[in-house]
């Protein structure tokens, strides 16, 4: 018993190999085994320690980013094979544990979850609530902060995939055979469909298509609205080597936006919030840089508030 007693709670006698015990209460138990043969003699007993009760808390989580995903894999400080963790997901932090339940979502239980959306963006927190599980019963809630990959370079490849996998990125990219040399071709392309679950799919757009010297060149844009397993998507997809926007106004005909050679050129830009991994301004040398590593470099500063330094 939980006060340290000892009491007996069940005997019995089987000729079998196996004997199912039943409604046995929360607590530590000796389990005590002889074999008897026909005429009654016994041997020695083997007996064995074992305690019914709900599981552990895990110890720690370890949260993985990745690409509008975060991967939660719990652990427990003793290894227990029959524990397994039950995964609640919140985008704010919850301050009263007890209300995880009525507050956060239930993703599943298993050893490991990945919670993976287009909507878990990269910059943001985002709050797991894991506890263990057994046949018997459930711990205490633990708390897990976590966010997706900032690897903005990843992002870009991880875009590839999706854009040239999609409908519209085929029609854009997909080059057609052209019989000679230094010829062209201009399509204008409207399709609607349903797939094979009865979803409407639709995409509309124009490409431009040559062939120069024995290479192949395409500009083209396009629209679609197509069924993906995230859901609806609607895509405005650009292919071009260079993408800029002019204001006609007053004869202007300095571009505010261009695009072209993996870089972006602006002249003006307000902005919310930027996540970057390195910041560096003007100049030759730069006067101020801030670099991944933490180092900060600025060669004339003006600091007021609170400096701690280690």
């Amino acid at each position: 018993a939980d006060d340290g007693s000892e009491r007996l709670v069940s005997t019995a006698r089987t000729t079998e190999t196996t004997y199912r015990f039943t409604q046995l209460a929360l607590g530590r138990y000796t389990l005590t085994v002889r074999a008897v043969n026909a005429w009654g003699q016994q041997g020695d007993p083997a007996s064995v320690s074992f305690r019914i009760a709900a599981p552990a808390a895990p110890s720690r989580i370890e949260l993985t980013p990745g690409y509008f995903q975060i991967t939660a894999t719990p652990h427990l400080a003793v290894y227990d094979p029959t524990v397994q963790f039950e995964f609640w997901f919140s985008e704010k932090r919850i301050a009263d544990i007890r209300q995880v339940e009525t507050t956060a979502r239930y993703l599943g239980t298993a050893l490991y979850w990945i919670a993976a959306s287009i909507n878990i963006r990269p910059g943001h927190d985002y709050y797991f609530y894991v506890r263990s599980v057994n046949t018997v019963g459930k711990s205490a809630f633990v708390e897990a902060v976590g966010r997706a990959s900032d690897d903005a370079e990843g992002y870009l490849d991880f875009f590839k995939g999706h854009i040239t996998e999609s409908h519209l990125g085929k029609e854009l990219l997909e080059k057609v055979d052209l019989t000679e040399d230094n010829a062209s071709r201009l399509d204008e392309f409207s399709k609607e469909w349903k797939d094979a679950n009865d979803k409407w799919n639709a995409m509309w757009g124009v490409k431009i298509e040559q062939t120069e010297d024995g290479k192949h060149y395409v500009a083209g844009l396009g629209l679609s609205m197509e069924d993906t397993e995230e859901g609806k998507l609607s895509q405005f997809l650009v292919a071009a080597n260079r993408i800029a926007f002019i204001d006609p106004a007053n004869g202007n005909e300095t571009p505010m936006f261009v695009a072209q050679g993996n870089q972006i050129f602006m002249n003006d830009v307000f902005l919310k919030r930027l996540t970057a991994p390195t910041i560096t301004s003007g100049g030759s040398p730069p006067v101020f840089s801030l670099t991944s590593d933490g180092k900060l470099t600025a060669k004339n500063a003006d600091i007021s508030g609170s400096v701690n330094a280690n």
